[in-house]
């Protein structure tokens, strides 16, 4: 059996808002979800599986038709998929009812129930969310039925508030597969079990670095993973060195090279370091003309050098300042206070 995990899609968001790109990325999720199921038609795919937050919010009738049309164009592929804390089956939610596609299963029950999947020698299990939060370690005592069946759980949460989860309780259970959602970051929570699958694509600027689906390769209870990147865009941290040297115009050619390197379609937050000239001011809204740029945080600092202000300041008041340190700052408290003091005194037009 083959089969394809993929959670938290967040279709209906629009990441970044208040940034012109917002409304191109939330066309995006749809695009990205989309190839996915394309995918899983190419690659002959037997199950999907979808581990909560296929929708960010309350899906509309609208949304539920484009993607119940998506789900029918897998001919041989059986789709299972739960409700999770973003789109939790609320009252009065047309999730509840919405009339899928026969090869559509929704595991939307409150409580953990198994479906079988006899074609598939497949037995899933799980339940939907019908709040937001969820606290309960609900998944520890869920009971898995011994017979020859592959057996998976399809599962969403793993922090405080969105179902607190055990790894020695679940590695005891007697899954053969987990498939988890709600965690946005692609990574093994139980070695050669439990995996999340991350979010489809990047939705906060936090969810850095690649993501996409994994899709496993099952032969005789063993499941052979591959995950598979596909997300159009990355949210990425980096640093940018600034020195004594540099200028308003040379730091901009610096981010811009850096941008260029690691991909001009990626959405970055950037951190300034380094010691620059003390006369000399990054120009944040210079910089953010670069790129996909969401913040540019200055952490700089100026390169004074102290024994030669010392020497000409000495008996005024940038040498009484310098001399009050004694023979220099102490601790880095003292050692920002010095040189915010001297920045004001020598360049109060950059204060």
């Amino acid at each position: 059996m083959r089969f394809m995990h993929l959670a938290d899609v967040h279709l209906g968001a629009a990441p970044d808002h208040g940034y012109v790109w917002s409304k191109d990325r939330g066309r995006e999720l749809w695009e990205t979800f989309r190839q996915c199921i394309a995918d899983a038609k190419e690659k002959k795919v037997d199950l999907l599986l979808i581990a909560g937050d296929l929708f960010h919010r309350q899906p509309e009738p609208r949304e539920l038709k484009e993607v119940n049309y998506l789900f029918s164009t897998l001919d041989n592929t059986v789709v299972v998929l739960m409700a999770g804390n973003h789109d939790c089956l609320t009252p009065g939610s047309p999730y509840r009812d919405y009339p899928w596609n026969e090869n559509v299963v929704c595991m939307f029950a409150k409580e953990c129930e198994r479906v079988r999947l006899p074609d598939l020698k497949t037995e899933i299990y799980g339940f939907s969310y019908y709040e937001q939060e969820l606290p309960m370690p609900l998944y520890d005592n869920i009971v898995v039925e011994k017979n020859d069946y592959f057996k998976i759980l399809l599962a969403h949460g793993g922090d405080a508030r969105h179902i607190p989860i055990s790894r020695e309780k679940l590695s005891a259970a007697g899954f053969d597969y987990i498939a988890l959602g709600h965690i946005h970051k692609p990574q093994v929570f139980i070695r050669n079990l439990a995996m999340y699958a991350g979010a489809l694509e990047p939705i906060d600027r936090e969810d850095v670095g690649p993501h996409g689906y994994l899709i496993g390769e099952v032969q005789r209870k063993k499941v052979k993973l591959i995950f598979v990147e596909k997300a159009r865009r990355q949210y990425r941290k980096e640093e940018v060195a600034v020195t004594e040297e540099d200028t308003t115009f040379s730091v901009r050619e610096k981010i811009a090279a850096m941008i260029h390197e690691k991909g001009s379609q990626d959405t970055y937050q950037i951190v300034l370091t380094g010691l620059r000239h003390p006369g000399f001011r990054p120009d944040i809204g210079e910089y953010l003309k670069c790129g996909r740029i969401l913040e540019i945080e200055d952490r700089t600092a100026p390169a004074f050098h102290l024994e030669e202000l010392r020497q000409r300041y000495r008996g005024g008041l940038i040498g009484n300042y310098i001399e009050s340190f004694g023979d220099g700052p102490e601790s880095l408290v003292e050692q920002k206070a010095l040189m915010l003091g001297l920045e004001a005194l020598l360049y109060p037009e950059n204060c």
